[in-house]
């Protein structure tokens, strides 16, 4: 997979960590575990979205857009390093927030990533829980073009085929890691929510001939809903880069 064809903004330095978890493995009394230190991509306290960012935002540059456009929930981290990544880069940053928790509480409404967004100069707009986030998107990036600004729209956790080529290179970047240090692997585990991070992964192992499995643990939609958006982004992924061949479940 020669990833270099494809656009790209280098906002950390790689590889992240990889570290072992003696205590953990131990207490667990099961396999040797590590974790894959993804928090430590810098832009923004870090975080995974950072690596689909590579790919959007030197997508995004080079379409020649001013503005950088997403959505997630209030509490988003995609949001916080989306509007980290445009402030970077001199480009402007809108999000629409969902209301997808019920409350009033000051605190999750206007602290934590929220005063981030706005200390970013980020432009916020609210849409109530359940809206059609995606359509929600669409609709202001065509407000925002009929205002004369050129947008490029994210969508929710940087999950579409080039958002996923992030993690692509992620899995490129682990078996590096692992070869070098003699260590074989048999599984990765991951939280799992927009689809993007496995969707990723799997393709990287895939077109590595790797044979390590990525098992997602979902996080919020049902687990057919899951595996399906993730089956879905991985087949779209794959022909993305020019793999072929059927992604493995």
């Amino acid at each position: 997979m020669h990833l270099a064809r494809f656009h790209r903004v280098r906002l950390f330095t790689p590889p992240t960590p990889l570290h072992p978890l003696p205590a953990l493995s131990k207490y667990l009394g099961g396999p040797q575990i590590w974790i894959k230190r993804d928090d430590c991509t810098e832009v923004a306290m870090g975080g995974n979205k950072i690596r689909k960012l590579e790919f959007l935002a030197g997508a995004a540059q080079a379409e020649g857009a001013d503005h950088l456009l997403t959505q997630g929930a209030v509490q988003s981290n995609h949001v916080r390093q989306t509007a980290a990544v445009a402030a970077r880069l001199g480009m402007k940053c809108s999000a629409l927030l969902e209301h997808r928790i019920d409350t009033n509480d000051r605190d999750y409404l206007d602290s934590g990533n929220v005063f981030l967004d706005r200390l970013m100069d980020v432009a916020i707009e609210y849409r109530p829980r359940g809206a059609d986030m995606q359509a929600e998107l669409d609709a202001k990036a065509e407000a925002l073009r009929a205002a004369g600004h050129r947008p490029y729209a994210i969508p929710g956790g940087g999950s579409n085929p080039v958002g996923a080529l992030g993690y692509v290179s992620a899995a490129q970047e682990l078996m590096h890691q692992v070869d070098a240090l003699g260590l074989r692997i048999d599984m990765v585990v991951h939280a799992t929510g927009s689809a993007g991070t496995q969707a990723g992964l799997i393709v990287g192992m895939e077109g590595m001939n790797a044979g390590v499995r990525v098992l997602g643990i979902g996080v919020r939609a049902p687990r057919d809903r899951q595996e399906a958006n993730v089956h879905r982004l991985a087949e779209a992924t794959a022909a993305h880069i020019g793999l072929r061949g059927r992604r493995p479940a």
